[in-house]
């Protein structure tokens, strides 16, 4: 995922907390809140694993929500891993990922704009 669409300031992340709605499933949370244009953060805590299996879960997040920003409305999203996440394959956090997508109406309509 290209680094223009990284939520990366402490602040950002706090906003999406506190004013974000959420839609969870088994090994994901995901948070949004709104903004303009995309941005997406991913949060993997300590409870996940080590510093290895951390970066592996969230290299996998990115790369299951890379094909979703172009389909997304706009807004700031934070991925939050459960611990179970370190368990799981590819496919089955992709297919989380779109079923929380789902959840949260984040789909563009076929007429609306793409957001920046």
């Amino acid at each position: 995922m290209e680094r223009r669409y990284r939520l990366q300031k402490s602040g950002a992340f706090q906003y999406v907390y506190h004013r974000g709605k959420s839609a969870s499933c088994r090994d994901l949370v995901l948070l949004r809140a709104k903004g303009r244009g995309v941005k997406v953060g991913f949060s993997v805590s300590k409870k996940v694993g080590n510093a290895v299996t951390r970066n592996l879960v969230k290299r996998r997040l990115r790369e299951c929500f890379r094909p979703f920003l172009g389909d997304v409305k706009s807004g700031l999203y934070v991925v939050i891993a459960r611990p179970s996440a370190a368990k799981a394959t590819f496919q089955g956090l992709q297919k989380q990922t779109r079923t929380l997508l789902e959840k949260q109406e984040a789909f563009r309509e076929a007429g609306e704009e793409k957001p920046l």
